[in-house]
């Protein structure tokens, strides 16, 4: 039986959380594991009361998203999805847990112009549902701001910009390559992109 270990890639605000859902719908059984889940996990029960300690936090959020990955793989599972704006930084890590349990690796990689991603981003960090830890300097369970345009720690257009260009998350590639533009989601055929990766995976 292959085993797969899925990758759901691209920058930010490109819809990865909603493909991740209706793929998982037609994959079984599969295990999902996303740096961002450990990440609001850890915010909720370690908190963080300034920028160092957040950037602490998150060089623990990797050290336990690679430990689970390792864990899930080890024991074997068919397919093990994730879903994150991967870059060159995880790239060799991800490579090695391939290699090591026998994991053919797919990545699934959304595109879509700066502008729309930008637009996009503004509108989801000031959503109530968006994590609050992902917009704050400081942050504990149980904070709380009902205008989320008030928070304090709200990425710039500028350093999106950067961070989209350098880290080329449009670039990432590990295995063999799916690619779906998702400037305009109206236009997205869903699902006929997921039943041809079923069909990929399943053949």
């Amino acid at each position: 039986m292959k085993k797969y270990l899925i990758l759901l890639a691209g920058s930010p605000a490109t819809g990865k959380s909603y493909l991740i859902s209706q793929l998982m719908e037609k994959l079984s059984p599969t295990v999902l594991i996303t740096p961002d889940d450990i990440k609001e996990t850890l915010a909720d029960n370690v908190g963080f009361d300034n920028l160092s300690q957040k950037a602490e936090l998150e060089v623990d959020v990797w050290q336990f998203y690679y430990q689970l990955l390792d864990s899930y793989m080890r024991m074997g599972k068919r397919y093990v999805l994730s879903e994150y704006p991967f870059s060159d930084k995880q790239k060799m890590k991800l490579k090695i847990l391939a290699a090591t349990y026998q994991y053919e690796v797919i990545t699934i990689r959304l595109d879509a112009d700066f502008e729309t991603l930008w637009q996009r981003r503004q509108k989801r960090d000031v959503q109530l549902d968006r994590h609050l830890s992902h917009i704050m300097s400081h942050y504990h369970f149980g904070d709380k701001l009902d205008d989320r345009s008030k928070a304090d720690n709200h990425i710039t257009r500028d350093a999106f910009l950067d961070i989209v260009t350098k880290r080329a998350y449009n670039q990432f590639q590990l295995g063999k390559l799916f690619e779906l533009d998702v400037t305009d989601f109206s236009k997205v055929d869903y699902p006929t992109f997921i039943n041809g990766l079923v069909e990929y995976l399943q053949k």
